[in-house]
């Protein structure tokens, strides 16, 4: 018999997150985690599911019940045939990817931090870059769900297609999911090109760059210091610029067949891919990101360009730029409109707040849409006219969890 952990602390991986939850579980399967949510319901408390904690919004806090999967974790089954992979709800990126090099097979895209739990990246939006591409949440094809009572919902895009676009992109609203399968492709090798241009040549190469390469984004640096922050290489080598400020740290990837390779001095190297996606970060750093329609992203980001140099100096984190297509998750950033996603970042220990809510001004006027874990200033009166079917979504939310179980107050200002 299942009972409630002793409580306890939590923080997220860059400290802007904390609480302190009654009852904190890490179940070892699945039955055990239908007890442990059962339990909590019946004694009315609040159920929430902390992944590996990059969120930073607080999507996780919750004063009833925190629950771990970092027990549940590794594949399930693999039809090879369907090039479908079901996982565990737990496992991490980079653990997936170990085990579909092993099996012959790729995920179709990812983001560049992979040290995440599946689960917790496809909810929130997480994305990699690729005009053609969607995001993580756009490859699973079916769930298990944990319910309030205990109960396991398990659905797929066969049996119930909309309830599949509801749970992609479900920030842990519609229950605690306990297995995701995904679609998955034959196995491929990257190869990824780095360079440096000035922010107008970036600018002129836009448009071609990210129509004729599979992966194409970059960092905006404002100053010279500015890579550091993100541990980004010196490309000064391979620059078409003498300036190393103002300058966009460029980045195209390629299915190749070339065998694994890395050559330091041009920035070019081949692997498979989920060996090349991935790149460094330290924790240092409090992220805001938006989606806005692919067609205003130039405009956009020069508004946030000149934001930076004119007003908010100070504010020199690099701004990341990638591209994402639609897909048809309710709640994605995503939802049937290709996109690009405009990151800056606040430093903690400096007054940032002004900085992105004037990043909020200026974007909210492409109509753009936020990555659910990361800093954003959305309120539920947003959300109509962002999300189509947000009314869909809260009606699914309202039926399958009637009392709130699945909510915390962040999540009940937006949704509940």
């Amino acid at each position: 018999m299942a009972s409630l952990g002793k409580g306890g602390n939590w923080r997220n991986w860059v400290g802007n997150q904390s609480f302190v939850a009654r009852h904190r579980n890490v179940p070892e399967s699945e039955a055990e985690l239908c007890e442990l949510v059962a339990l909590a319901t019946s004694q009315g408390m609040g159920v929430r599911v902390a992944g590996s904690g990059h969120s930073f919004t607080p999507v996780v806090a919750i004063n009833g019940l925190q629950l771990s999967l970092e027990k549940l974790n590794g594949v399930v089954s693999v039809n090879q045939e369907a090039k479908r992979v079901t996982v565990k709800a737990g496992t991490r990126i980079n653990q997936i990817g170990r085990e579909l090099k092993a099996l012959g097979l790729s995920l179709r895209n990812q983001g560049d931090i992979d040290s995440q739990a599946i689960v917790g990246a496809m909810t929130t939006g997480t994305h990699g870059t690729g005009l053609t591409l969607g995001n993580l949440a756009s490859s699973a094809v079916g769930f298990r769900i944990v319910q309030p009572d205990g109960s396991v919902l398990a659905f797929n895009d066969t049996t119930d297609l909309d309830m599949v676009n509801a749970a992609r992109v479900s920030i842990g609203m519609l229950g605690v999911i306990s297995e995701v399968t995904i679609s998955v492709m034959e196995a491929y090798n990257l190869k990824e090109k780095l360079w440096r241009d000035d922010f107008e040549t970036a600018m002129a190469k836009h448009d071609e760059l990210a129509a004729e390469n599979r992966h194409f984004g970059f960092f905006w640096c404002p100053t010279p210091e500015s890579r550091h922050l993100y541990c980004l290489p010196d490309l000064s080598a391979v620059s078409t610029t003498d300036k190393d400020y103002d300058c966009c740290e460029m980045k195209v990837m390629n299915i190749t067949d070339e065998a694994p390779f890395e050559n330091e001095a041009t920035f070019e190297r081949a692997a498979y891919s989920s060996e090349i996606y991935p790149i460094t970060y330290v924790p240092n750093f409090h992220e805001f990101e938006y989606a806005v329609p692919v067609e205003a992203g130039v405009a956009a980001l020069r508004e946030i360009r000149a934001l930076i140099l004119s007003k908010h100096t100070n504010c020199i984190y690099p701004v990341e730029y990638r591209f994402i297509a639609g897909d048809d998750a309710m709640l994605s950033p995503f939802y049937k409109r290709p996109s690009v996603m405009i990151s800056v970042s606040g430093g903690p220990g400096i007054d940032y707040w002004e900085f992105l809510t004037d990043c909020d001004t200026i974007l909210r006027r492409y109509d753009a849409r936020p990555h659910w874990g990361k800093l954003h200033f959305n309120e539920r009166e947003d959300l109509p006219r962002l999300y189509p079917r947000y009314h869909d979504f809260c009606a699914i939310r309202d039926r399958l969890d009637p009392r709130g179980v699945f909510l915390n107050d962040h999540l009940r200002a937006l949704f509940g």
